[in-house]
């Protein structure tokens, strides 16, 4: 089992697992079969999520020279556990304790599904 108790992961980035087999995801989205042989799209689940857009503070133009003592986030919309539709193009390949990893901006994120009952 990973252990992401000790990852960090940076701005806008979204780790995720990839799926292997991609033809029709648990709820029920099927993905044409011109864009599984292309390839450009893939998916997983959403494994972390970095804390989003660092945005500046309001005081920071005008005294410059004083140290900030938090930084603030716009959150991104990717949740943990959410399964994600997104560009290979955009992803980074990398193999943490043996298990496939990729890492995305949130702008190659192209589809979220959630989970929560929201459409119940």
């Amino acid at each position: 089992m990973l252990n992401t108790d000790k990852m960090i992961v940076v701005g806008d980035k979204v780790l995720i697992k990839p799926e292997e087999n991609m033809k029709k995801t648990g709820s029920g989205l099927y993905l044409p079969p011109n864009v599984r042989e292309k390839e450009q799209v893939h998916a997983g689940y959403v494994i972390k999520v970095g804390p989003g857009y660092p945005v500046a503070s309001p005081g920071e133009d005008d005294e410059p020279w004083k140290e900030t003592k938090s930084t603030k986030y716009i959150p991104l919309q990717a949740q943990e556990g959410d399964y994600a539709l997104y560009l290979k193009k955009d992803a980074v390949d990398l193999e943490i304790d043996g298990e496939k990893m990729v890492i995305v901006p949130q702008h190659g994120i192209l589809l979220l599904l959630r989970d929560e009952g929201l459409f119940e």
